[in-house]
């Protein structure tokens, strides 16, 4: 990202995370869960990228075409074009992402309040595991959703 406001924390399809931990797949719960992001502080945002716009996101592409089903989690009720409007209404961010997904790795960070930056030219899924505690997420299903994201996009 060239915005200097997404300093972290980062999490798979921004907060996307969040409701997916969460099992909110409605439109109403992602507007609370925006709301809820920049009441602590943070940018609430979701992307998508040049090459798909916004089911360029690859962790909501696999969750709303239920490659995490298997794992218990329902697919969200709305788009991804519903998903980042609704976003944008409660007051979040769209980014699109510069090239497109290519991370091979996953790297936890589990240093809280640091977040590492992204580089598109070494690009690395960088999940900022210590912020699934801050939004009372459930941390072990957060950091396997992130790795198997991950993985069924083709990685390691």
């Amino acid at each position: 990202s060239d915005n200097k406001k997404f300093g972290g924390p980062k999490m798979p399809g921004g907060i996307y995370a969040i409701a997916h931990n969460r099992g909110v797949t409605s439109l109403k719960g992602l507007k609370e869960i925006t709301k809820e992001v920049a009441s602590k502080g943070h940018v609430p945002s979701v992307h998508g990228d040049h090459s798909s716009d916004m089911l360029g996101c690859g962790f909501f592409k696999l969750w709303l075409t239920g490659r995490f089903d298997g794992m218990g989690y329902e697919r969200p009720e709305f788009d991804a074009d519903q998903g980042a409007n609704a976003v944008k209404e409660a007051g979040g961010t769209i980014e699109m992402h510069h090239g497109s997904h290519t991370e091979k790795v996953v790297y936890i960070n589990l240093v809280e309040n640091k977040t590492l930056e992204p580089n598109e030219n070494d690009q690395r899924f960088i999940v900022d595991g210590w912020a699934a505690a801050k939004f009372d997420l459930d941390v072990p299903k957060f950091l396997i959703a992130a790795a198997a994201t991950v993985e069924m996009l083709g990685g390691p």
